[in-house]
């Protein structure tokens, strides 16, 4: 066969398999027999491994994994991924109605009618229709690159029926019936099982080997456009339809509702039916339809004011209450937590549940040995609600707080207006191991593979008490602990020294002080910059902040004062660890002197001194905010070459249009 011939032939399978991944995948309507699927794969993965020249990053044979990763990149989001809202019953939903009908001012409002799917949102990123960039959620602003995994999901499009660029969000997740067969092959082989579908789909996709993402049988459902160059729509469910139209997989059972009342049918309707589906949801996601009313309604800085996510109501099982626990936290507080027979609730295998503190275990009347009733919503903690004092066998036995600290040894206190326990021992090794396992977490200094069960490891052998102890770890001393090779050895290494890159904001949240927050640590580390400055700042300077109260500002100016803590900030700058925000700076737009302040802008077209990326930053130093789509909000269109319907929107509503050559002249002055 000639050079020309296998191209040809190779292009050709190519087509055949994303078709027929389509029709299976998306439309769940194969047109041929899995052999024959097999046949044309096994073809074209022979051909490519004879002309390994040939192959490309969006062949179907990606779908059986890629070669090993060392560790996931981080991704900066466009745009952030924030969380929803949540609405509980029908008077939250008409509250949600009102608040809109509120900031729009529209007097008809059309919502998209979505389930929410139990799973792991992603961002998809498309050039050319071509898929290239796949990232977790993350903490919202920043997520990990996971296209080799991603890659293996066979209702992710590798390429799009039209080549155009785009991002699209959605939701990965684990089908009931494979959650089902990956569980009973873990127990056959006597390994650990997942608890849910969720865990389980989370747990693919964050494997370093995409091979064994490609085993787990993922599946995907797309819920979000934006970042659409070329192409304009106007509500979001006709951009649910170009997503289909496109090659994603869209669920079929969303619905557009023209009254609220039509919501809370929908709701009710799906609350009762969402058994019968192969996949979990925990919820119905409700949007305002209108692109431009969600423009205008704008968001929070957790969450978009035009959608909101119904969460089901909570389910209750029964189950025996084996035994009471006490755990110690970061900070002291001594908690009990009930040790129960298995029971499965809200999809979830339950072992173990809150029982908050003595006083309600009193007020409720639970025994050890008890029936208990135990509830829990889709993503909050279980928790005993109630015992079954009719199911008593006279076998139960009271609980009894202890008067002494279960791990140190302390007398426990009870501070003014708390109803909790306490030890106040600073030395208490489950505070400080606790304490370590919260400096290490996502939404602090992220350190990957540190977990809980290798803090405890390396804080039961001695090798770290304090945050500054983790950045003089070697490998050799990795190596001498069960379960650590070269590689995860060397991993972590060097993880540990990523985090040291981290913004201030990290850092404030890693160290714990009380009451303060993942967001008040972002707030202070934009007021004050430096580590330096916030360690000397007043009660009266820190109350000046706007979101900072006086409880706070006493908790982080005691925090600072503390001479331990003074050495621990010294050291941890003397190992390399970042004391600055590194952040996006606050632009406030009345001391901004600029045409463009406060103003909202479009970009469209391409732009012969920069890209699209540097223009934004430019503007929004500058005071503007951009969007990504011409509404009654714009005030002001920048075109630049081959600039399509976006310049076409502005003109035909009369919206200030300006040129590259424009635009540098307002940066110039």
């Amino acid at each position: 066969m000639s050079n020309e011939a296998v191209i040809a032939r190779i292009e050709e399978l190519r087509a055949i398999l994303n078709e027929l991944n389509y029709e299976y995948y998306v439309l769940d309507n194969p047109s041929v027999p899995d052999a024959e699927y097999d046949r044309y794969m096994q073809e074209l993965l022979r051909l490519e491994e004879e002309n390994p020249e040939l192959t490309t990053e969006d062949s179907p044979t990606v779908r059986v994994g890629g070669p090993v990763l060392d560790m996931f990149q981080k991704v900066t989001h466009k745009a952030p991924m924030l969380s929803l809202g949540n609405a509980y019953n029908e008077g939250d939903i008409k509250d949600f109605d009102r608040k809109v009908r509120q900031g729009t001012g529209a007097e008809h409002i059309s919502y998209v009618c979505e389930l929410k799917i139990d799973g792991l949102a992603v961002s998809l990123h498309y050039e050319n229709g071509r898929f290239v960039q796949g990232a977790t959620r993350g903490d919202g602003v920043t997520g990990e690159d996971i296209t080799s995994n991603l890659r293996t999901i066979k209702a992710i499009p590798l390429r799009l029926t039209e080549g155009v660029a785009l991002e699209a969000r959605g939701e990965a997740y684990m089908p009931k019936s494979s959650f089902q067969r990956l569980n009973e092959e873990r127990e056959k082989r006597g390994e650990t099982l997942f608890a849910n579908p969720r865990n389980a789909a989370a747990g693919s996709l964050r494997q370093l080997d995409p091979k064994i993402a490609a085993q787990r049988n993922l599946s995907f459902f797309v819920y979000g456009l934006s970042n659409l160059e070329g192409r304009t729509v106007f509500s979001h469910g006709e951009a649910l339809n170009l997503l289909g139209e496109l090659g994603f997989k869209t669920n079929p059972h969303r619905r557009v509702c023209q009254t609220v009342e039509e919501v809370i049918a929908f709701v009710k309707e799906w609350e009762e039916k969402r058994h019968v589906l192969d996949y979990e949801i925990d919820g119905i996601v409700i949007k305002v339809d209108d692109l431009a009313l969600q423009e205008s309604l704008g968001t929070t800085a957790k969450s978009p004011r035009w959608a909101v996510a119904y969460k089901f109501a909570e389910e209750e099982v029964t189950t025996k209450l084996i035994d009471i626990e006490l755990n110690v936290g970061r900070t002291g507080v001594v908690t009990p937590t009930a040790i129960l027979e298995p029971v499965r609730v809200a999809g979830t295998v339950v072992r173990r549940a809150s029982l908050h503190n003595e006083d309600l275990i009193r007020e409720k009347d639970i025994r050890i040995g008890d029936y208990v009733i135990v509830k829990k919503a889709a993503e909050i903690i279980p928790e005993v609600v109630a015992s079954i004092k009719e199911r008593r066998t006279g076998d139960e036995h009271e609980f009894r707080m202890p008067v002494h600290c279960p791990e140190c040894g302390s007398e426990l206190v009870r501070l003014e207006e708390e109803v909790a326990l306490r030890c106040i021992n600073p030395g208490c090794s489950a505070k400080i191991r606790e304490g370590l396992i919260h400096f290490v977490s996502r939404d602090a200094m992220n350190i990957e593979g540190l977990g809980e069960r290798v803090i405890t490891q390396l804080f039961e052998g001695k090798l770290i008490r304090t945050f500054a102890d983790l950045y003089t770890l070697t490998k050799e001393q990795l190596l001498a602990l069960e379960r650590f090779g070269e590689k995860s050895a060397a991993n972590l290494i060097a993880s540990i020294e990523t985090s040291k890159g981290n913004s201030l904001e990290k850092l404030l949240f890693g160290l714990g002080i009380r009451h303060v927050g993942s967001k008040a640590a972002r707030t202070l580390a934009q007021h004050f910059q430096m580590m330096e400055r916030l360690q000397t700042a007043s009660q009266e300077e820190l109350t000046s902040i706007k979101e900072i109260g006086e409880k706070m500002a006493q908790s982080i100016v005691a925090y600072f004062e503390n001479e331990e803590v003074q050495q621990l900030i010294t050291q941890l700058q003397a190992y390399g660890v970042n004391m600055t925000y590194k952040g996006p700076q606050p632009v406030k737009v009345d001391e901004v002197d600029s045409y463009l302040a406060g103003k909202t802008v479009v970009l469209t077209g391409k732009m012969e001194s920069m890209g699209r990326s540097e223009a934004k930053k430019k503007l929004e130093a500058l005071g503007a905010k951009v969007t990504g789509s011409v509404s009654k909000s714009t005030d002001l269109v920048i075109a630049g070459e081959a600039a399509g319907s976006k310049l076409e929107q502005a003109q035909k509503h009369n919206i200030e249009i300006w040129d590259e050559e424009r635009f540098l002249q307002e940066l110039n002055n």
